[in-house]
């Protein structure tokens, strides 16, 4: 009987290191991204772990992805267009494509997470509010 499991065309991909992207918002924060368009040219999907400082806050913006994040450490506010709410570690949240979402660090620990982006983040495609 032939063999019919599908041939493999290439080996998983071993991603050594993160690349530090540039960050908005009104404090340093750390950006480093592990998987999407920056760091492994992976353009469905990205991955970055994101250090912010109490007191950060990034404009609004209306992405064209889902943003998946988990909280590890801190607190992160998530404002959307009737309220808001806090994430805390151990938590997670969904911000859905389309809608109008600003996140910020307000406690004195200010946060650590993990974003995922489906399709992956691009500026262009965040729709930040202007200034």
């Amino acid at each position: 009987m032939p063999n019919t499991a599908p041939e493999v065309s290439s080996s998983p991909t071993l991603i050594e290191k993160p690349a530090r992207v540039a960050a908005a918002g009104t404090k340093p924060k750390l950006i480093d991204e592990y998987i999407g368009r920056v760091n492994s040219e992976t353009q469905g999907l990205s991955v970055a772990h994101m250090r912010s400082p109490s007191g950060w806050t990034e404009p609004g913006q209306t992405p064209d992805f889902d943003e998946y994040t988990l909280v590890l450490k801190g607190m992160l506010r998530v404002e959307f267009q009737g309220g808001a709410f806090d994430v805390r570690a151990g938590q997670a949240v969904i911000a859905h494509k389309g809608e109008w979402v600003r996140y910020s660090t307000p406690e004195p620990e200010g946060a650590e997470y993990i974003a995922i982006c489906s399709p992956a983040f691009t500026l262009d495609a965040a729709h930040r509010d202007s200034a």
